[in-house]
């Protein structure tokens, strides 16, 4: 059985589209949250069978290598529960790395490129970890969340977050190129949803899954 590890932010929690200001009422995740089967994790899952595990671990506002004192502390920087986590699920054939959008916060001041360079600590982790198969390494697969839509609600978040996602793609592509690992741009897939601007609609849920189905067989069958 292929172990894959899928680790991520609120796209990989399943988190819908959000429309209310979180200033005047508070986020309760799990009403806000796709069914297991819908998500784009479970879309592998139903599509890639029983020769496949597939392991979702994503935390709404979880960044690259960032603390957010606002948003909960160190437990949402996705550097500090990483390898906690490869140690959990090993041995792991391969990792789904999709992290990044949180990193657009204001309070943040993070340029795209830093935002890439944080992922490729994320990358560099998994590959020096040896928690794959036989003491080796999980393969990763780098994917880039597409750039933020109009936002709504969460437009005092994310000021200028807009156009820093924009040269995401990018920076992504050199650090994939820099680590030698595979890369996807989900922007060639999907887009967020027009309600928030961050967050997919589950048709593209969908969609984002029956991708990555032929992406994971390609890379480990």
């Amino acid at each position: 059985m292929k172990t894959v590890l899928c680790y991520g932010d609120s796209n990989t929690h399943g988190t819908i589209p959000l429309d209310f200001d979180f200033l005047e009422k508070s986020l309760i995740p799990s009403e806000y949250r796709l069914p297991r089967e819908k998500r784009w994790t479970g879309i592998l899952q139903r599509e890639l069978g029983n020769g496949y595990y597939i392991i979702e671990e994503g935390l709404n506002g979880r960044t690259t290598i960032l603390d957010d004192p606002l948003g909960g502390g160190a437990y949402r920087n996705g550097l500090k529960y990483l390898v906690p986590c490869l140690e959990s699920h090993a041995p792991i054939d391969l990792v789904l790395l999709m992290i990044g959008t949180n990193d657009l916060k204001v309070k943040f001041s993070a340029s795209a490129s830093d935002i890439a360079l944080g992922a490729g600590l994320l990358v560099k982790t998994i590959q020096q970890s040896g928690l794959g198969p036989d003491g080796k390494s999980p393969s990763v697969l780098l994917l880039c969340p597409p750039p933020l839509g109009k936002m709504s609600y969460l437009s005092e978040l994310f000021t200028d977050g807009i156009k820093k996602s924009l040269d995401l793609a990018k920076q992504y592509k050199k650090i994939a190129r820099l680590y030698e690992c595979e890369f996807l741009d989900v922007a060639e897939i999907i887009k967020p949803s027009s309600i928030d601007g961050i967050h997919y609609d589950e048709k593209d849920v969908e969609k984002l899954g029956m991708a990555l189905v032929k992406v994971v067989k390609r890379i480990l069958e």
